[in-house]
């Protein structure tokens, strides 16, 4: 690692166990890491509420509420929303480890584990949260300030570029329904047909959670849209398994594309853009 262990924020054990919360603490300081402990969900949630962690261990079964609950909880907080989570868990069961997958937890551990195999892995972890470049856990592209950066430099850029922004719409609804994995798949696809569409030397990235960029030149961008929104199009057909979508209900689910071409205006700042583009798409969605 670049940065030492005692310059990494707390890791929190969540645990009722009060014998293996004691040995982890212990355990961990003895490679520099500095840990706490909590037994119960709602001390959990105060403590990472109180201050910055780097990783969270969390038991799946907890006095008050279950780890899933706890971890959905940490997912909908700012602070923690991006924070590594691990499950420790009596049970290898292949439908704990997607549910827990589906929470955006990172690792997967079962009782009784190897101390060093936990060290290792809890490195591993907080390693990829500070040195990796932020990308988006679904789709694999680069996330939000990746592509602030590329806009950026756009601003000061006299050369012909253009935007064009994917997006899909009623992705809450299809999670009610069918789940996250079955979102997910929707923002898969979309990332894939961007992928396949762009060229090697041309930036895709996350505008928001639901929405991608690809920069490329207008004339790029003209003679690929249509493409690109007859594959979307097409692949809607797929999402809409019976299951998923009751008979006589108006389709939710929706993809759009929005180019802006250089030539749109010039722009101050980055949000100036950024609000062009979505005030675009919004235009085009009427």
């Amino acid at each position: 690692m670049d940065r030492t262990s005692s310059e990494i924020a707390p890791i929190l054990v969540v645990d009722d166990d009060a014998d293996l919360c004691e040995l982890l603490i212990e355990f961990f300081g003895q490679y520099g890491f500095v840990a706490r402990a909590a037994a119960w969900g709602d001390e959990a949630l105060k403590i990472a509420d109180a201050e910055p962690l780097s990783l969270i261990i969390i038991d799946i079964h907890l006095p008050d509420i279950s780890g899933y609950d706890l971890c959905r909880q940490l997912r909908g907080h700012r602070r923690t929303q991006e924070t590594p989570i691990i499950f420790l868990t009596e049970r290898s069961e292949r439908g704990d480890k997607l549910q827990g997958l589906e929470l955006g937890v990172v690792d997967y551990i079962t009782k009784p584990f190897d101390m060093e195999e936990l060290l290792l892995r809890v490195r591993n972890a907080i390693y990829r949260a500070t040195h990796i470049p932020p990308v988006n856990p679904v789709t694999e592209l680069p996330d939000a300030p990746a592509l602030d950066e590329r806009l950026q430099a756009l601003i000061r850029d006299d050369s012909h570029w253009a935007l064009l922004m994917v997006s899909v719409t009623g992705l809450e609804k299809l999670r009610e329904i069918a789940g996250f994995v079955a979102a997910d798949e929707v923002l898969r696809a979309m990332a894939l047909i961007l992928r396949q569409a762009a060229r090697e030397d041309e930036f895709i990235g996350h505008l928001t959670p639901e929405s991608l960029v690809l920069i490329s030149t207008p004339e790029r961008l003209v003679s690929v849209r249509s493409k690109i929104e007859m594959r979307l199009n097409m692949s809607i057909d797929h999402f809409y398994h019976p299951s998923r979508h009751a008979a006589g209900e108006p389709d939710y689910l929706r993809f759009s594309a929005a180019l802006l071409p250089h030539t749109a205006g010039r722009y101050a700042d980055l949000d100036l853009l950024k609000q062009a583009l979505i005030a675009n798409a919004e235009t085009l969605a009427q």
